[in-house]
């Protein structure tokens, strides 16, 4: 008798995990989404790598980073108005055509011996450009593969699970290619992998919604989005921390090739395990999320893991051994996408649809639009004081943002979070 209750007890947790699955659209777009997610974090992990290997400079390694995601602080806005303007899913498509077409280029600069660092540089601020458009256009597409809006909430979290779990294989299997057949081998699967989400976006059937007129200027469109996201509490806290966070905790992974060298003194291998790590610990933390029923208490949720993240940071800082980084990386990666993915979820759950597009789009631009100045930061900070002092400092900036959150929270009770139970 126990024992049937206890394999009742795991069927009925695994349904709650996995309950987005039962929409047909969802399924294609997370089984095609997983492949190309995948390739898209092997060329991640090689593009560092080459950088590191061609220049042995973390300021470059800074620059490029910044390359790849200023895009996001300057374009996201627009991408935002524009979908909610136009066809989602088409606007999705043509993104990954882009991408497709970006990783091609690098593997054949890269295979044939021709890739210099400007043309790393250029390609990634390409790709910026692309991810501008399509990560605003992507998140607010999961509420229109989903009939049942209860299942939001799941649906966005099994989407950080994909994110995450690719970040778990694409870095130990481009770890294993780097050092078998080199960087360029990565990017050319990239570009092949972009072919699984594009034919599964092509199979959805999706219900058209009604489209925002496209007569009104896009500034004042963009206006009406930031007013609206501002005159709510719990966005415009959630989206200040989200950004502080991006800003001085998320660098942590582009100065991850000089940790992996200097101060560990391991190679392409070292660095896969590293990012594994923190992909495996992402992926616990997606796995987290989506046991949850519902968003209650998403927001102490959001600065626990905070705390944590600052904490983990800081371990990662002082260790000199890899099997005291590991398990910090392991909850960073946790606590990073628990404070993400709970404040998408908090954001999606309270946004009216038409302006669905625009808050995905300052969402996007609080969490990699802040990003690309805090890896041109770090950058320079690592050069001149280390990279170990470098994420102490992110670590401390981190913690006292997670503090005022926290402050802000207890003390207003005017906020719009959804209550604890």
């Amino acid at each position: 008798m126990e024992l049937s209750k206890n394999v009742v007890r795991v069927e009925t947790t695994a349904h709650l995990i996995l309950r987005a699955f039962r929409h047909r659209n969802y399924r294609l777009y997370f089984a095609g989404q997983s492949l190309s997610l995948t390739g898209s974090s092997m060329q991640q992990m090689a593009m560092s790598w080459l950088v590191y290997r061609l220049t042995g400079s973390v300021l470059l390694l800074g620059i490029v980073g910044f390359a790849g995601q200023i895009p996001s602080f300057l374009l996201t806005p627009v991408a935002g108005v524009l979908a909610d303007r136009w066809n989602r899913r088409k606007l999705m498509i043509s993104a990954q055509i882009v991408a497709m077409l970006q990783a091609v280029v690098l593997a054949v600069l890269t295979l044939t011996g021709a890739i210099e660092i400007w043309h790393i540089v250029a390609l990634s601020s390409f790709l910026g450009i692309v991810n501008a458009f399509d990560i605003p256009v992507r998140h607010s597409l999961v509420v229109d593969m989903v009939d049942d809006r209860e299942d939001l909430g799941n649906a966005i979290a099994l989407n950080s699970s994909m994110f995450h779990g690719a970040r778990l294989v694409g870095p130990a299997v481009a770890g294993f290619l780097i050092s078998a057949f080199g960087e360029g081998v990565c990017f050319l699967l990239n570009g092949v992998s972009f072919l699984a989400v594009i034919v599964a976006l092509a199979a959805m059937r999706i219900k058209q919604r009604q489209l925002m007129s496209a007569g009104s200027p896009i500034l004042r469109d963009l206006s009406e989005g930031v007013n609206y996201a501002f005159s709510y509490p719990a966005m415009r806290s959630v989206l200040f921390l989200i950004g502080l966070i991006s800003l001085v905790g998320m660098p942590y992974l582009v100065l991850m090739p000089a940790f992996a060298k200097d101060i560990l003194h391991g190679g392409p291998q070292t660095l896969g395990l590293l990012l594994t790590a923190s992909g495996v610990g992402a992926f616990a933390g997606t796995v987290f999320l989506a046991s949850r029923r519902n968003a209650n208490g998403l927001g102490r949720v959001i600065y626990l893991s905070a705390f944590l993240f600052a904490a983990s940071m800081a371990a990662f800082a002082l260790s000199r051994t890899l099997w005291m980084s590991l398990p910090s990386l392991f909850f960073a990666g946790f606590s990073i996408v628990t404070q993400v993915a709970s404040g998408n979820t908090i954001i999606q759950t309270i946004v009216e649809e038409d302006k669905r597009g625009r808050l995905m789009s300052l969402f996007n631009m609080s969490f990699m639009g802040m990003a690309p100045f805090g890896s041109l930061l770090a950058g320079a900070m690592a050069r001149e004081i280390g990279v170990p002092y470098t994420l102490i400092l992110c670590a401390l900036f981190c913690l006292a943002g997670s503090l005022v959150f926290a402050g802000k929270l207890r003390r207003q009770k005017e906020y719009a979070f959804p209550p604890e139970r």
